[in-house]
């Protein structure tokens, strides 16, 4: 017969040992181990759903979206409006240059109408949209015709020009346009530092490294350098608006080429515009000129801005852009701008 157990026994045999599996408290050191474990799964995890972001971001903000506009949306045939609004500059070139791109590619495109309300931008970026529309019409054969609204002004009026001799430019009455000429930004603040006592004394190689250094009057030597740069930039303008107006000459173009704003008006009697009417009249003139019956007129979107706005990309920006920012802001920028000298900020779709 068994015997009973001693308390001994007894108390020893409930008792079990600390973290077995049939109950008791979790050792800390385990607990601390499962707790850093599902912190590395969690932060896995939002470093892969940011990278899925950014590359989404990157996919979408780097191909235009295309928009219904009007006619008959069965149609085969595509007029296609090409939107140029704001400063010409920055991320505004490389969204247009992504749109023409897209453009070119559509072999359903017919025509393209370049609607544009800007007072102009950078001299190297108007040319540059100038130049790639020049490619455009060469590898298509298709007319580029113009519509502006508000203004198109100095750069607007050079990016217009990328329409060709052939190129119809329509302007709203109330348009403003002209402005054929260059200008870099400077401001003479030497006055202002002499009485603070701030002088500016750059280590340089050579005379004109520090040119257009606010706080210091320019130079002769400056001023024929500077000059050069102006010509060079405004005899090209000169040329682009000569050899795309049938109306006008050289001559006739240096005699406008004051710097000074046109009404639609003064325009069309200049020889600058060919018609005044709306968006509306434009496409209709481009459709009547293919002889198409049904036509689907097409326009284009960035998605980056919704994009961003979804992802939450817009925040303060940190002290290494800000000094980035700040050495963009002395950098000379020679601009086709209707402007008195200050660089407005872009305007984005």
């Amino acid at each position: 017969m068994a015997s009973e157990p001693t308390d001994h026994e007894s108390s020893s045999a409930d008792v079990e040992a600390p973290g077995s599996e049939t109950g008791g408290p979790v050792p800390r050191s385990r607990f601390w181990g499962w707790a850093v474990g599902l912190l590395a799964v969690v932060l896995a995890g939002s470093l892969l759903a940011n990278w899925g972001q950014y590359q989404l971001w990157q996919l979408l903000a780097e191909e235009p979206r295309e928009v219904f506009h009007s006619g008959e949306e069965d149609a085969e045939a595509k007029l296609a409006i090409l939107p140029i609004n704001g400063v010409i500059m920055p991320p505004l070139t490389g969204r247009v240059l992504s749109i023409v791109d897209r453009i070119e590619k559509d072999k359903s495109v017919r025509g393209l109408l370049l609607a544009i309300d800007s007072p102009g931008g950078l001299v190297a970026d108007s040319h540059q949209i100038y130049h790639r529309l020049e490619r455009y019409r060469s590898k298509t054969g298709n007319p580029v015709f113009v519509t502006m609204s508000r203004m198109a002004t100095s750069g607007g009026l050079y990016v217009a020009m990328g329409g060709g001799p052939q190129v119809r430019v329509f302007a709203e009455p109330t348009t403003w346009t002209g402005s054929i000429g260059v200008i870099i930004p400077r401001y003479d603040l030497s006055g202002l530092a002499s009485e603070l006592g701030v002088n500016s004394d750059p280590l340089k190689t050579g005379p004109l490294k520090d040119s257009l250094n606010p706080f210091r009057k320019l130079s002769d030597q400056d001023r024929v350098v500077w000059r050069a740069i102006l010509d060079d930039a405004f005899d090209r303008f000169v040329g682009v608006v000569a050899t795309n107006r049938p109306r006008l000459d050289e001559a006739g173009v240096r005699r406008l080429a004051t710097g000074q704003i046109y009404t639609a008006s003064q325009a069309l009697e200049n020889g600058l515009v060919d018609e005044l009417g709306y968006e509306e009249d434009a496409i209709a003139a481009l459709r009547s000129q293919l002889k198409l019956a049904r036509a689907r007129v097409v326009t284009y979107r960035s998605r980056s801005n919704w994009i961003d706005l979804l992802l939450g990309q817009s925040r303060s920006p940190g002290s290494s852009e800000l000094f980035r920012e700040w050495l963009e802001g002395g950098v000379p920028r020679a601009m086709y701008l209707s402007s008195w000298g200050s660089l407005p900020p872009p305007i984005l779709d």
